[in-house]
């Protein structure tokens, strides 16, 4: 994903001069290839990353189409005040790049897990909000953040869980990607960034009449979509490595609630911080995040009166 990031990245500032990228002194490998081919829209603003995001705020009501990367626990978390006032507010088209999602920073502890930045940027006004699952999603989140030339945040994992889909998808923005194709009646998975993955492999093991939908895009979402899968299916299982106050599941259940009322099971970090520091994986078994417990709580679901 990453490696599918910075070759759009570099893309687009080769096409655009006005394409800058800043840096809150994070990612200097992965921008070898961009610092060597575009060294003139490279900018490093150390770190300080509230100051980084008015500089943004700044170029872009220049011309310029400022691209801010940072951490997720750093941009967009620490910076919540700057996004909402200096960028959002106006429109402005500035792209947050969210690198490291969730736990995979896992041995930082929590200062550097991100599990609430999807719930902060839904809930400010003209801010879309982009969770790539794939290197391929990440090249069409890539194009439409630039093309929409208004502010958006792309959430993105470190880790690679592998592939959902085979080229770069043909999507429209807020559409849900179907992945899996199963019958409709029973069951229904929506996932986005790493767990959609984990919804494929689940689905094609447990539930083979299954459809996996990947959620690219969590803000906006397309309702009427949405709509239809509730309508569809018995039950919906919701998977994200974010927690389930104020993130995709939320977002499902919101819609559901109005349109059609569906039993929703949302997976994800429950309200608590990690216990212990560890690796990726072992994160992810400890907040209830892996296959095993996964599926325990689809079946439990599923069998509760």
């Amino acid at each position: 994903m990453r490696e599918a990031f910075s070759e759009a990245l570099v893309r687009l500032a080769k096409a655009d001069p006005n394409v800058l990228l800043l840096t809150g002194d994070h990612g200097y490998a992965l921008f070898d290839n961009f610092r060597k081919q575009c060294p003139a829209q490279y900018l490093n603003a150390g770190i300080a990353e509230q100051n980084m995001v008015g500089m943004a705020a700044g170029l872009a009501r220049t011309g310029f189409r400022p691209f801010v990367y940072g951490l997720s626990a750093f941009i967009p978390v620490r910076v919540v005040e700057q996004i909402k006032l200096d960028v959002a507010h106006d429109r402005l088209p500035v792209i947050f790049i969210g690198d490291g999602a969730g736990f995979v920073y896992s041995h930082l502890g929590t200062s550097h897990q991100s599990t609430e930045d999807i719930a902060c940027m839904r809930s400010i006004p003209d801010l879309s909000v982009y969770s790539p699952a794939d290197r391929f999603e990440v090249t069409a989140c890539m194009e439409m953040a630039y093309h929409t030339k208004a502010p958006v945040y792309l959430r993105m994992g470190k880790s690679d869980r592998g592939d959902v889909h085979g080229a770069v998808p043909q999507a429209r923005i807020g559409s849900l990607l179907e992945t899996n194709r199963g019958k409709t009646g029973d069951i229904a998975f929506i996932a986005t960034g790493s767990l959609v993955r984990t919804a494929m492999d689940i689905a094609a093991g447990s539930y083979p009449d299954a459809t996996v939908w990947s959620a690219p895009f969590i803000k906006p979402i397309d309702s009427k979509q949405v709509r239809t899968i509730c309508e569809q299916n018995q039950a919906v299982v919701v998977l994200e490595e974010h927690s389930v106050l104020g993130g995709l599941g939320s977002a499902i259940a919101e819609i559901s609630s109005e349109f059609a009322p569906v039993r929703i099971l949302r997976i994800g970090v429950r309200d608590r911080f990690s216990h212990h520091c560890g690796s990726y994986e072992y994160l992810l078994k400890e907040h209830g995040l892996n296959r095993p417990a996964i599926e325990l709580r689809i079946r439990d679901f599923l069998t509760a009166d």
